[in-house]
């Protein structure tokens, strides 16, 4: 098998295609988690620590700074998106879980079957044959 054909193989399994989509979707919500922490967290977090910005705080040791606020804001952005990643998986799987359920009672339930109704000559005819069989 030529290594082109192999390759075509592997890009167009169905995971692989999964898997690309995922980081897409996931590089996106990284600039939505981005976006929320610089506009909206970081200003009123400003507004608690009285600086600029969470990333322009600094220490200097000697001669050199160390801009430990970008440190923090990079802690930040990571601990929303964890936060907004776990609410999500969260919501999956208690949907996962009552999708779950109502199929096992679904499955559980036995269907009952109507009979099919009886009309009265074919009553007379049944208690007609019982009798004869009697007799």
């Amino acid at each position: 098998m030529s290594i082109i054909k192999e390759f075509k193989e592997f890009i167009t399994r169905g995971n692989v295609i999964d898997l690309a989509v995922g980081v897409i979707m996931g590089s996106a919500f990284a600039n939505i988690v981005t976006a929320l922490t610089q506009n909206l967290i970081m200003p009123l977090l400003t507004i608690i620590t009285g600086k600029v910005s969470v990333a322009d705080l600094k220490g200097v040791i000697g001669v050199t700074e160390i801009p430990y606020g970008l440190f923090l804001q990079a802690v930040i952005d990571f601990l929303l998106t964890a936060i907004a990643i776990f609410a999500m998986i969260k919501v999956i799987n208690t949907a996962s879980k009552k999708m779950e359920a109502l199929r096992k009672k679904k499955e559980e339930e036995p269907e009952v079957e109507a009979e099919p109704e009886i009309s009265e000559e074919t009553k007379l005819l049944t208690e007609i044959r019982d009798l004869l069989k009697n007799k």
